[in-house]
C-alpha cells in the first residue's frame, strides 16, 4: 500500500478562513532548496498561497506585493513536525492548539501531526471532529490529529478505525505506550489496507523497560538509578518490522535514540520492508552524561543514550536511514518537574528551538551539511502522507525566513509555548527564524523583525 500525499493545507488551520493570500516577495536572500537542488541568491515571488518564481536578486517586481529585505537571509523550504503533543484535550495548563501551534510557527513549522495520547485519549470520531473544529478556529500553522491505534490506548481491542478515518484523522498511534500485543498490531496493520493512513509506533517493551527512568549504562549504575536499555527500543522495532513485512504494510518508527535501533531499521529497510523513522533534536546533540546534574528536564522516554548511541543516530541521519527529525514537543507544567528525577514527567518541549539547536551543534562544526538539516526537518511531511515543502514555481508557499548568524539565549524572551520544560533553556544557539510562511498566509514574525509594502 502506498500513501497518496496530499498537501499540508489540507490539515485544519485558521488559515483557511483567512482571506486570500496577497502577494509576496523575499528579496535577495539565500535560497536553500535540497530536494530542488538549489543554494543560491534569488527574489523569491509569492502569489495566490504559491511560489510564482524565482528571480536574481533585485530583480522582481514588488508592486503592491509584501516585501521581505533578506539580503543576508536565509529561505528555506518551512519544516513539518510529525510529532507533537499539543495535550487537548484534558490538559490544556500544559499546551493547546492555539499555544502549541504558535510555538510550531515560531519554530520555522508549516504543519504539525498531533499525538492522541490525551484525556481522554482521542479514539472515537467525536473527538477528531471536535479537535479539527478547534485547529480550524486556532491553529497558526496546518495542524493534524492522530487518533489511537488500540480503544483508550490500553492496548486490547482496536479503535474504529475506520470511522476514525472518515472523521479526518490523519493516522493513528498509541504514542506514550507500545502496542505489546504483536497479535493486535498484526489485525491494525491488515486494517491499514483499507483506511490507507499510517501507523507511528513508539517502540519499547514494557516488560524490559520497567522500573527504569534512564538510559541503562555506567551513568545509571553510578547514580544508582533504574535504566532502560537500548534493546527494549531495538527489539520492539524489529518485531514490528517483521509484522508489518508479513502484511505487507508500511509503518512509521517514532523518535530512534539507540544504535542497535539504527541496525534494526537497516536491515528492515534493506530486506524491503516499508518503514520510515524519525529522531529528536535532543537525541542528537545530547548524551546520557546530562543526567548527571539529575535536572529533570534531560528525562525523557526514550531516554537520552551513550555517546555511541548519538553517534549512530547522526550517521543514519546522514545516510538516510533516518528518514526525518521529529521533535516530540512534550510540554508539561513546572510542578511535574521540579521534583525528585525519579518522580518527574518524562518529555521536553521542542518545537521553538529545533533548527537551532541542530544547526548550532552539528551543522555550524561541520558534522552535517545544511541541506541535510533542512531536508530532514522537513521530510517527516511525507513519511505520513504530505507532500514536503519545497521551493518552486508552482509550489504551495511553505517558508522558513532565517538568519544564520544571529545568537540568543533560548527562553530568554520567553516563549510561544504555554509550558517553559526545554532541555535548552538558558543555551546560546546560533540560527533564528525570523519568519514563517504557511501556504502563502505569513503565519509567525519575530517582534523585532520588520516587514513592509512596495
Amino acid at each position: 500500500m502506498s500513501l497518496e500525499l496530499r498537501p499540508i493545507s489540507a490539515l485544519d488551520w485558521r488559515g483557511t478562513e483567512a482571506q486570500p493570500a496577497g502577494d509576496l516577495v523575499v528579496r535577495a536572500a539565500r535560497v536553500v532548496c535540497p530536494r530542488e537542488g538549489i543554494d543560491a541568491g534569488h527574489d523569491l515571488v509569492v502569489r495566490d498561497g504559491e511560489i510564482a518564481e524565482l528571480t536574481a536578486p533585485g530583480a522582481a517586481e514588488v508592486d503592491g506585493a509584501e516585501v521581505i529585505e533578506a539580503e543576508g537571509l536565509a529561505v528555506f523550504p518551512a519544516f513539518f513536525d510529525p510529532h507533537v503533543h499539543l495535550r487537548t484535550p484534558g490538559h490544556e495548563d500544559k499546551e493547546d492548539v492555539e499555544t502549541g501551534s504558535r510555538a510550531a510557527a515560531a519554530g520555522g513549522f508549516c504543519g504539525i501531526v498531533a499525538m492522541a495520547n490525551t484525556a481522554p485519549p482521542v479514539d472515537n470520531a467525536a473527538h477528531v471532529a471536535a479537535l479539527r473544529e478547534q485547529a480550524r478556529k486556532q491553529a497558526a500553522v496546518p495542524t493534524g490529529f492522530m487518533a489511537t491505534v488500540t480503544a483508550g490506548m490500553r492496548g486490547g481491542e482496536l479503535a474504529e478505525m475506520a470511522d476514525l478515518a472518515a472523521a479526518g484523522a490523519v493516522g493513528f498511534s498509541d504514542d506514550g505506550l507500545p502496542i505489546a500485543s504483536a497479535r493486535v498490531l498484526r489485525r491494525a496493520l491488515s486494517y491499514q489496507r483499507l483506511v490507507g493512513l499510517p501507523i507511528a509506533l513508539h517502540e519499547e517493551d514494557p516488560e524490559l523497560s520497567a522500573g527504569g527512568w534512564m538510559h541503562e549504562g555506567a551513568v545509571s549504575a553510578a547514580l544508582g538509578i533504574g535504566g532502560i536499555p537500548s534493546v527494549s527500543e531495538s527489539t520492539m522495532i524489529a518485531r514490528d518490522c517483521a509484522l508489518a513485512a508479513f502484511e505487507d504494510a508500511r509503518i512509521h518508527v517514532q523518535h530512534l535514540s539507540a544504535r542497535e535501533s539504527v541496525e534494526a531499521i537497516e536491515a528492515a529497510k534493506a530486506a524491503g520492508v516499508r518503514v520510515t523513522c524519525e529522531a529528536t533534536p535532543h537525541h542528537l546533540v545530547l548524551t546520557d552524561e546530562e543526567v548527571r546534574s539529575l535536572d529533570s528536564r534531560f528525562k525523557m522516554n526514550p531516554p537520552l543514550r551513550s555517546e555511541a548511541d548519538r553517534e549512530a543516530l547522526i550517521d543514519a541521519l546522514r545516510s538516510g536511514t533516518i528518514d526525518c527529525i521529529a521533535t516530540d514537543h512534550a510540554p508539561h507544567t513546572t510542578n511535574e518537574k521540579e521534583v525528585p528525577f525519579e518522580a518527574a514527567a518524562m518529555g521536553v518541549t521542542g518545537l521553538e528551538t529545533a533548527f537551532s539547536v541542530v544547526y548550532t551543534e552539528l551543522v555550524r562544526p561541520g558534522v552535517l551539511g545544511l541541506g541535510t538539516v533542512v531536508e530532514r526537518l522537513g521530510a517527516g511531511a511525507e513519511a505520513l502522507g504530505f507532500v514536503p515543502s519545497r521551493i518552486a514555481p508552482g509550489a504551495e508557499a511553505n517558508l522558513a525566513l532565517v538568519d544564520l548568524e544571529a545568537e540568543w539565549e533560548a527562553g530568554a524572551e520567553g516563549w510561544e509555548s504555554r509550558s517553559e520544560n526545554s532541555c535548552f533553556a538558558g543555551r546560546r544557539l546560533h540560527g533564528r527564524v525570523l519568519t514563517t510562511v504557511a501556504a502563502g498566509r505569513v503565519a509567525y514574525r519575530q517582534r523585532s523583525f520588520a516587514m513592509g509594502v512596495a
